[in-house]
């Protein structure tokens, strides 16, 4: 399984969401269900390295945004993975 924190944060590399909207997202791209614990674990520990941000609340929700920061960290972790998945692709076909 891909690491909570990363899918919150491929979430949000296309825009701004509140939390129910990045469980929605991350459910749709990633086939994963991040219930409630998880997912507000993995955005107080992307706020404090400081990858993502609230933004002021609208109504009761309180959408989050990618920082710099958090999009550097983000390519650098999809190429990370992207270098493995094709090493671990190409390894297969050899078999």
């Amino acid at each position: 399984m891909v690491e909570p924190s990363l899918l919150v944060l491929a979430s949000l590399a296309e825009s701004d969401k509140h939390g129910y909207a990045i469980m929605q997202d991350v459910e749709a791209f990633a086939q994963v269900r991040l219930g409630p614990g998880t997912l507000y674990g993995a955005i107080t520990r992307l706020e404090e390295k400081g990858w993502i941000r609230p933004l002021p609340p609208e109504e009761r929700r309180v959408p989050y945004r990618l920082t710099a920061e958090g999009r550097k960290h983000l390519q650098e972790e999809l190429g990370l993975l992207g270098r493995v998945s094709r090493t671990g692709l190409d390894r297969l076909k050899r078999v």
